[in-house]
């Protein structure tokens, strides 16, 4: 089944809504008339409406970075899906590792705000993978299988539709260093089994799993290159126009 692949800039906290609109400015002639992949741009919360409006008119996806599971309520300092929605947003990021290692997110608190986001409409962009210890010690394997299978249980096959995705292995997030294609595809095989026991062999076919961690151009050709790989959550990468639009067009 042919995957169209999805790369996403993750901004993390990164740019103001100035330097967002400037982005996309600049962004947007770089890659005129690339319909091969999915491309979409994660910003800061602040930067969801200036972006929204930067991108009309174009096929660019717009994504958060994070949102709460309760649709309103006294929670200072979070957002809803709904709120996401109605700002816009197409796409969300669930369960970066930076949310796991600052602020005390788990598979289980990723779970619940994927079912939210799926049931809301929004592409959850759902983020697994290991620490460098756990590799070291051999355990990948059962990380991701404990990630995965703790995010997807309160999930039915019907509503996890546009499910993505990211295996972002931590040791590779920021470092430098990067798996190899192998690795990564190793990783996604895995994913993409735990997808088949929770939604049926031929949903996990159709799923599109990303790699994340340290995405350059130099490495986006061989990376993409791998069967198993359908497309990448970029970090530092992103932040400059003609570095993401090599990535994208690799």
């Amino acid at each position: 089944m042919a995957r169209k692949k999805l790369i996403a800039a993750n901004w993390k906290m990164f740019k103001t809504p100035a330097e967002t609109q400037a982005f996309v400015r600049d962004f947007v002639p770089l890659v005129a008339g690339h319909e091969r992949d999915e491309i979409t741009l994660c910003a800061p919360f602040v930067c969801l409406p200036a972006l929204v409006e930067a991108v009309r008119g174009t096929s660019l996806g717009v994504g958060a970075q994070n949102m709460f599971w309760e649709k309103e309520g006294a929670y200072t300092g979070e957002v809803s899906a709904g709120m996401l929605s109605a700002v816009g947003c197409t796409h969300v990021i669930l369960g970066h590792s930076e949310r796991r290692q600052y602020f005390g997110e788990t598979d289980d608190t990723v779970g619940r705000k994927l079912e939210v986001a799926l049931e809301a409409g929004l592409t959850p962009i759902a983020c697994v993978g290991e620490v460098l210890e756990e590799r070291d010690a051999g355990l990948t394997e059962d990380v991701l299988r404990r990630q995965c299978t703790r995010a997807f249980r309160g999930i039915s096959g019907k509503k996890a539709a546009k499910l993505v995705v990211a295996y972002e292995p931590v040791w590779a997030i920021g470092t430098g260093k990067t798996a190899t294609p192998k690795m990564a595809a190793d990783a996604h095989g895995v994913i993409r089994h735990e997808a088949a026991k929770s939604f049926g062999k031929e949903f996990a076919a159709g799923m599109r799993i990303l790699y994340g961690g340290s995405v350059k151009p130099e490495n986006a050709p061989a990376l993409m290159s791998e069967e198993e790989i359908d497309g990448a959550l970029v970090g530092g990468a992103s932040l400059d126009a003609k570095s993401f639009a090599a990535i994208v067009k690799y």
